[in-house]
């Protein structure tokens, strides 16, 4: 039981300290445009590059992911709603594995 304990509270002091230092080092008010910038646009990056080789290996062949994917982005691009991105990029990837 001991042998677990360790590991844990070692991986809940790690976890709690990434989230405290930004806190604690940083009290006074951020007044860079650019760091601001560069702070704002983080969580879209992050959010990219997990999702991103998810979706591309979603299925048995890339090129069908990559269909779907193109679809999507296009959509989204002309501002279509979230129900019919989803929709059309499901969509195309079956007609693609039924056609090829």
């Amino acid at each position: 039981m001991n042998n677990i304990l360790l590991p844990v509270a070692m991986m809940a002091l790690i976890t709690y300290g990434i989230r405290f230092l930004p806190l604690g080092l940083f009290t006074k008010k951020i007044t860079s445009p650019f760091i601001k910038s560069f702070l704002y646009y983080i969580p879209y990056a992050v959010l990219g590059a997990m999702t991103f080789p998810s979706i591309l290996y979603s299925t048995e062949n890339m090129y069908f992911s990559l269909g779907g994917t193109l679809v999507a982005i296009l959509l989204a691009y002309f501002e279509k709603s979230l129900l019919t991105v989803a929709i059309s990029a499901v969509m195309t990837v079956l007609v693609l594995g039924l056609l090829f």
